[in-house]
């Protein structure tokens, strides 16, 4: 009789597989793409809006026109509306670096202030003028600005404190030390180096003839500063993660993103676009005020916001803020030309805020239930 054999040795156990971990490299990469995805989905829709948008200035513009007996229309009016929007669309785009990031910065217009009294300050006590003098007295108001823009980082990165707390009492020091330096009463400048920055133009000469003045060059700054960092934000890799930032910052940092470094960069882009807008309205003013940014947060906020940027983050671009500060400009001058008080224009803004608001909402909302 055959020996009962015992059970058959069994081979090790087939373990279960381990959850594949996907490398940082990777991770990175994906939220490199969604970051892409995102700037390209802002410029889609970026562009999607431009016609209406130019649609519906053309229709204002035509309608405004008519109520003015054709005044609006008018070669200086125009270069005036350039001119006005100048300010605002450089303050705008520093912002939206900020609210792409799922931050906000209401220091701005403080710095406005702080930075066009420190370099009428700087450039009075210069024994030389010339476009030395322009020179030397931008890079002390960009050294201020970006200063201040990294003040404002350093506790929302380390820390992470809220930007609107951050950059209120960032707003408050500001504005405080631009009337102690000032000793409360505006600067002014001693030297007329700044006067083509402020009032002067270019291509007189060519323009003349069909009834237009020239282009501002506090205009062309403007241009060239919405070219720049719009090609910053749209084609570098910096710009994406930005996006991807104001996206998901847990998951950005998890995919080895330098987050504290990109938002400490975003504060430090808005600082020194205050700057500039500081030294343009100290030049057109001769003269550094500690009162001359009173309120221009707020504009630059509904420039961005009017432009399509998400406040909650992630979605933007250069050239919808640029096409938002074009349309609070027109609408200020509108009211202006239509002697509209400034009390009705506050609230016509805010109604646009919102509205805008409202919109983004409603859009998302669409979205969302489409997917």
């Amino acid at each position: 009789m055959a020996e009962p054999r015992g059970p058959e040795p069994r081979g090790p156990e087939p373990r279960e597989a381990e959850p594949s971990v996907a490398e940082p490299s990777e991770v990175k990469r994906a939220i490199e793409q969604d970051a892409e995805a995102a700037r390209a989905s802002a410029g889609r829709a970026g562009w999607m809006r431009t016609p209406a948008i130019v649609v519906g200035l053309i229709a204002l513009v035509v309608l405004v026109n008519s109520f003015t007996n054709g005044h609006f229309l008018t070669p200086g009016n125009l270069t005036n509306v350039l001119r006005q929007i100048t300010y605002n669309a450089i303050l705008a785009v520093g912002q939206t670096f900020v609210i792409i990031t799922a931050g906000i910065d209401l220091s701005v217009g403080s710095m406005i202030e702080l930075t066009g009294v420190v370099m009428a300050t700087f450039a009075n006590a210069m024994p030389f003028g010339g476009l030395g003098l322009i020179v030397a007295t931008l890079a002390v108001g960009l050294a201020v600005g970006c200063f201040a823009g990294l003040v404002n980082a350093l506790p929302v990165v380390r820390l992470n404190l809220p930007p609107f707390i951050t950059t209120l009492a960032m707003m408050l020091m500001a504005r405080g030390l631009a009337f102690k330096i000032a000793h409360g009463q505006p600067v002014p400048l001693r030297s007329d180096a700044f006067e083509t920055i402020g009032t002067g133009y270019v291509l007189s000469g060519v323009l003349q003839p069909i009834g237009l003045p020239g282009i501002p060059v506090a205009v062309l700054w403007m241009l060239t500063i919405v070219v720049v960092f719009g090609v910053l934000l749209a084609r570098t890799r910096f710009g994406r993660y930005v996006y991807a930032i104001g996206g998901n910052e847990e998951a950005a940092r998890l995919a080895g993103i330098a987050v504290a470094r990109t938002k400490t960069l975003v504060y430090v882009i808005s600082g020194g676009c205050a700057a500039v807008a500081g030294m343009l309205l100290m030049a057109r003013f001769s003269s550094g005020s500690p009162q001359t940014g009173i309120g221009t947060e707020l504009q630059s906020i509904a420039a961005v916001v009017v432009g399509g940027t998400s406040l909650m983050g992630g979605r933007g671009a250069i050239v919808g803020t640029f096409l938002g500060a074009l349309l609070i400009g027109v609408l200020n001058n509108v009211m202006d030309l239509i002697d509209i008080e400034s009390y009705t224009q506050e609230i016509v803004l805010g109604a646009v805020i919102l509205l805008a608001v409202i919109l983004d909402e409603l859009r998302k909302r669409y979205l969302a239930r489409q997917r």
